[in-house]
């Protein structure tokens, strides 16, 4: 595919992740609750199965699909190792560093099943497509950084974006979402209250991906570009 069919390819991609997004965040204020919280799982389930669709038909090898289940394993015992830590953890680091390097489809499918699989034994509930989309957003934007040559491989500005994507945007979406699965009334104040109790988490989640990226970028990537040569 050109360069300019892999833009357009990862354009549609996160005008479908931008839209589900909005759709919830419109439906907060204009629906039930309880509706709202539907309808959120649906559309991120939408959102998520769009992603896979596209993951499949693009004609992977067999030796690339192993890097990445084998990327979603290690990052789910990473996460089971720290499991008495709560929020200092190291999935928003390598979800990272696998989109960074290996693509933001791939990032988002990394974020994304990780969550899935390791909420096997974290246990299931209504956050999980939650945390989903959420690690999966910032393993696709990390990667779609990279391929605009916005972000570098570097373990400074991968640190930099590490704290900001895992404070804003993994905060930023799962903070509201537990007004949505908690509360029976939804608004601004309570919005806000998620926020603020939320911040304190956040913060160490921030700080534990800084931590993890500052250790495990450069091995790692130096390790994934190697394997993504040979190939292609």
């Amino acid at each position: 595919m050109s360069h300019s069919g892999w833009r357009q390819r990862y354009l549609y991609e996160a005008l479908v992740l931008l839209l589900a997004l909005i759709a919830v965040a419109l439906g907060s204020f204009l629906l039930p609750i309880r509706q709202v919280l539907l309808l959120s799982l649906i559309l991120i389930f939408i959102a998520m199965a769009f992603f896979l669709i596209i993951f499949e038909k693009s004609n992977r090898s067999s030796r690339e699909m192993t890097v990445i289940a084998s990327l979603i394993a290690i990052t789910v015992a990473a996460r089971s190792v720290f499991y008495m830590l709560p929020q200092f953890k190291p999935v928003g680091a390598l979800v990272i560093i696998a989109g960074a390097t290996l693509g933001p489809e791939v990032g988002f499918i990394v974020g994304s099943m990780t969550m899935l699989v390791s909420n096997i034994f974290f246990s299931q509930g209504p956050w999980t497509p939650w945390q989903m989309i959420a690690f999966g957003i910032i393993g696709f934007v990390a990667g779609l950084l990279v391929q605009t040559n916005i972000l570098q491989q570097k373990r400074l500005p991968l640190a930099i974006f590490g704290f900001l994507s895992i404070f804003i945007l993994y905060g930023g979406i799962i903070n509201p979402a537990s007004v949505l699965m908690f509360t029976t009334e939804l608004n601004a104040r309570m919005l806000l209250l998620s926020y603020v109790s939320g911040a304190p988490m956040d913060l160490v989640h921030a700080s534990a991906t800084v931590i993890f990226i500052w250790f495990l970028a450069k091995p790692l990537i130096k390790k994934l570009n190697r394997i993504q040569a040979k190939l292609y």
